[in-house]
């Protein structure tokens, strides 16, 4: 029963995060998750309203995600699967050098494994106070999305609300099922 993620006051959905995702999906909740402490760090000592490396320790203590995407593997009906889903909650699901080598990392995983992948995205698009870095990681995931189809293992991208910007440029439109 999944009713405690309906808002009792205005009757809508909250977003939900990637834990309950793993939750709902990973038969009995079991999984194995991936790189949990690979997070973002400061290639630029960027800074508008307050530095970046500030707004990520922020954002890690209020949260208690290490980065704006969590990687695990388990089972969905005793079939294998690997998943990657995102967290708005941290910094509007932005995609960080962290985030693309999270999801090249499952990506790669699901190739060794032989399993189809899941990506549930919900994402505001690249992480700005990264620049070129975050943008970067637009072209990396769609190339390593290119080995996983070269292998002929299935990729299910999940769109949920919001998906826009980077995520819909790279990732999130390449699925084999959108």
């Amino acid at each position: 029963k999944l009713n405690f993620w309906v808002c009792n006051h205005c009757d809508h959905h909250t977003r939900i995060n990637s834990k309950q995702y793993f939750s709902i999906l990973f038969d009995n909740n079991e999984y194995t998750e991936l790189n949990e402490n690979l997070s973002s760090l400061d290639p630029l000592s960027f800074t508008d309203t307050k530095k970046y490396s500030d707004r990520l320790k922020e954002v890690k203590e209020k949260t208690k995600f290490n980065e704006a995407i969590n990687t695990a593997y388990g089972t969905i009906n005793n079939q294998k699967i690997a998943i990657a889903s995102m967290n708005f909650e941290f910094i509007g699901g932005s995609i960080s050098s962290a985030v693309g080598e999270k999801i090249c990392r499952i990506i790669q995983l699901a190739i060794k494994k032989k399993m189809p992948l899941l990506i549930i995205s919900k994402s505001g698009g690249a992480r700005m106070m990264e620049a070129a870095f975050s943008l970067m990681q637009l072209a990396k995931t769609s190339s390593h999305l290119g080995l996983l189809s070269k292998e002929k293992i299935p990729y299910i991208s999940l769109l949920t609300d919001p998906t826009f910007g980077g995520a819909t440029a790279s990732f999130s439109m390449l699925g084999d099922i959108n």
